[in-house]
């Protein structure tokens, strides 16, 4: 319902003289290729025969045609919806899409939201190409400089240590394409249970007994057993308050990345955004398409770049999800400034309820990029003595040593120094 009401705003499709429908949806094919469908030269073959069998008189069942041939996952429907908006039913589609990429100047341009995968279909069909800018006219009294960067670092490795609220627009949408590559993993964790093993660490009586039955009482061969593993759940509980506005924008990215990935390791990825009130959104991680699931994220935590109650937030979380999601032995990454509102000794002892229901709990703050910071707020000198590791989360480096945190036990970060400031 939602596909065919925003075909209908969209005016008819004007064909050219001469046409090459098979040649368009070709170039139509690259774009979703590039927007992140998988569709191969069977694909393409396919649709060109199907347009070819179904017609061309009616939009709705061109529309459809290519969505059968093309969209094979639910999650790639929004992204399909776009790049065919954008290639074949605007006629001023380029300028709509450069306008898209560049930053718009308030009081000049009408100011819109981009829709779910709006943006990642225009970078789709633009890539590769630049706005017109006049050329640089050098001044008849300038002295061009040349310099030799051969040995600089690259961009992406600049990229990597860039404070997040530091970033441009281009820059934000090129972090965001290095945290999608980001992988979070994890050591499998020694279950009670055990399993029949030729290589085990203890003898299964039992399991020997019964053999030795079978050849009338005499115990021929010890039976072995070892523990069993399994994985851990990953628990994050994410600040989404006014001063971590940027910074949780980018660590939902992460999160999204983390909960996608095949094969991390993690038995399940639970997400809870927290301002004013705590927000469940797990289950909109499950939604391949980034930009659709952080849209939908946003739609159900009404409190986004709102006020701060950590420790309401918290005791609301180990009152009612607790038991749900921290009875494996999960991992917890806490990220918040600290910045709370409300009583330090409440957000105390819910931070001390919540470290003793994980295995390991983490907490990131964005704050600790600064080399003067010091725990003078109520809040941090009540939080730092319940969590296992400080670290701080301001950029993709100090995203990609979560990894190390959370592998090696003993690595607690800078709580050990901050401890010492907090020390009567």
């Amino acid at each position: 319902m939602f596909l065919a009401f925003n075909m209908t705003q969209l005016p008819d499709l004007d064909l050219p003289e001469v046409p090459k429908l098979s040649h368009n949806i070709i170039y139509f094919a690259r774009a979703l290729r590039k927007a992140g469908l998988a569709i191969g030269p069977g694909r393409v073959i396919d649709a060109i025969r199907a347009v070819e069998a179904a017609g061309f008189s009616r939009k709705e069942d061109f529309y459809w045609t290519l969505h059968a041939c093309f969209v094979s996952r639910p999650e790639q429907r929004a992204v399909f919806s776009q790049v065919f908006r954008l290639y074949w039913r605007d006629p001023r589609y380029l300028e709509h899409m450069m306008a898209m990429l560049l930053p718009s100047v308030r009081g000049v341009q009408d100011e819109r939201k981009a829709r779910a995968a709006e943006k990642r279909a225009a970078e789709a069909l633009l890539e590769g190409q630049q706005p017109d800018t006049p050329p640089d006219v050098p001044d008849a009294d300038e002295v061009k400089i040349e310099v030799d960067a051969s040995h600089t670092a690259s961009a992406e490795e600049k990229l990597r240590s860039l404070d997040f609220e530091q970033m441009s627009t281009e820059e934000i949408a090129a972090a965001k394409r290095m945290i999608a590559r980001l992988k979070l993993p994890v050591q499998p964790i020694r279950s009670r249970r055990v399993k029949p093993s030729l290589r085990g660490h203890a003898i299964d009586w039992r399991r020997s007994m019964r053999q030795s039955l079978r050849i009338g009482g005499e115990v021929q061969q010890l039976m072995l057993k070892q523990h069993r593993t399994r994985w851990p759940n990953l628990v994050v509980l994410c600040d989404i308050s006014g001063s971590m506005s940027q910074y949780s924008r980018m660590i939902l990215h992460f999160l999204h990345a983390v909960a996608n990935e095949k094969g991390a390791g993690w038995a399940r990825v639970h997400g809870f955004t927290f301002g004013t009130r705590l927000t469940n959104i797990t289950r909109h991680l499950g939604t391949r398409d980034v930009d659709q699931a952080l849209a939908l994220a946003g739609a159900e935590a009404q409190d986004w770049e709102g006020g701060t109650r950590i420790g309401d937030c918290l005791h609301r979380f180990n009152q009612d999800w607790s038991r749900r999601v921290l009875g494996q032995g999960a991992v917890v990454l806490l990220i918040t400034d600290g910045l709370d509102r409300g009583e330090p000794q409440a957000l105390g002892r819910a931070m001390e309820r919540l470290h003793l229901s994980s295995r390991r709990l983490i907490w990131i703050n964005p704050l600790l990029r600064w080399d003067g910071f010091a725990p003078r707020a109520q809040g941090i000198r009540a939080m730092l003595p319940h969590v296992d590791a400080f670290r701080a989360g301001h950029s993709i480096a100090s995203l990609e040593a979560l990894a190390e945190v959370i592998t090696d036990a003993r690595d607690h970060g800078e709580k050990a120094r901050l401890m010492q400031m907090i020390a009567p």
